[in-house]
């Protein structure tokens, strides 16, 4: 059955905590560091009612902050939490959500394929990310059938949202 998990904000301090904790946790397991500026990119994505840009990331930033910070420093932590799978990037919208699957599951997606799917409204520009087995089983059957290995796999549907219709 397809587990969806909204990117929208929670507005739960308390919820947000948690998963920054989990992914403190998940870095700290794999010897890395989840840093301030980190943790504070990785929060704000979270907290986003929508998909972030790098620079409306840069902006709230140095809202909460006071004070601005360079683009080099929020593009490597971008990066790095790309890297450790805690945000994914909308190609289509050039912007990062949170991957709350792995934080809410609390484990890494280590020893299988990472597949993220995506239902983008575009009216409003909510994301709603889908942990559906069917739709990574089907795509893992038809590539192997083409002797392809997939290693990671993001499927990104554009159309309009429940609340938009």
């Amino acid at each position: 059955m397809a587990r969806t998990t909204p990117m929208a904000g929670t507005g739960q301090a308390e919820g947000m905590d948690a998963l920054l904790d989990q992914a403190a946790a998940l870095c700290h397991e794999r010897a890395v560091r989840l840093t301030d500026i980190r943790r504070l990119v990785l929060g704000l994505v979270l907290a986003a009612e929508r998909p972030l840009g790098a620079y409306e990331l840069l902006e709230r930033i140095r809202t909460s902050r006071g004070r601005p910070v360079a683009p080099p420093t929020v593009y490597r932590a971008l990066d790095f939490l790309l890297e450790q799978g805690l945000i994914h990037k909308i190609q289509r919208l050039s912007a990062f959500v949170g991957c709350r699957h792995m934080l809410e599951s609390g484990h890494a997606c280590h020893g299988h394929v990472h597949a993220a799917q995506f239902l983008i409204c575009t009216r409003c520009g909510r994301v709603t990310e889908l942990d559906d087995h069917h739709i990574l089983h089907a795509l893992l059957e038809v590539t192997q059938a083409r002797g392809f290995s997939v290693r990671q796999s993001t499927i990104e549907a554009e159309g309009i949202c429940a609340a938009c219709a």
